[in-house]
């Protein structure tokens, strides 16, 4: 089981570099990822656990686990969806976030495969989320200031308990 890092850890905030070769030690990342996020979560970026490349995986309800490695959003959606979201990196905090209803991403599989799926609904949420881990930005970040400052001064408030 990996660790996950936590919001105020500073690689969280980089951008992850492009994943060179997809050999055994990914498919290993791959795997232990999957093992990590377990039940907890719907979608975990590799930088969450420590490693600062362009991977993550999902596994969005009813929907197959899948692998995104060195992802492109080709498209997004003029329409909007405004859904509950969390993550393993900020433990215990949801709040509404507005983002695009569907998405066109490109990327390769943990098989050294490209691909390009179209998504919607909470797959396309779970790609979008993911993807800003890897740009370093945290599901907050995209809040207004005063919300942003708000909300993280209740989690502050909840982890002090």
């Amino acid at each position: 089981m990996l660790s996950i890092i936590t919001i105020g850890d500073p690689l969280l905030a980089k951008t992850s570099a492009l994943v060179p070769d997809i050999d055994a030690d990914i498919r290993k990342l791959v795997e232990r990822m999957f093992e990590t996020m377990g039940t907890r979560g719907i979608g975990l970026a590799a930088v969450q656990v420590g490693e600062a490349i362009r991977l993550f995986i999902t596994r969005a309800p009813r929907d197959q686990p899948r692998v995104f490695i060195n992802p492109d959003i080709l498209e997004t959606s003029i329409e909007e969806d405004t859904l509950e979201e969390g993550c393993l990196s900020v433990p215990g905090l949801y709040t509404e976030m507005v983002r695009p209803a569907s998405v066109r991403v490109q990327a390769w599989s943990e098989k050294g495969r490209p691909f390009t799926i179209s998504a919607d609904g909470m797959l396309a949420r779970v790609i979008q989320h993911e993807l800003d881990h890897l740009n370093g930005i945290l599901f907050v970040d995209r809040l207004e200031a005063k919300r942003r400052k708000r909300l993280l001064a209740t989690y502050d408030d909840k982890l002090r308990l």
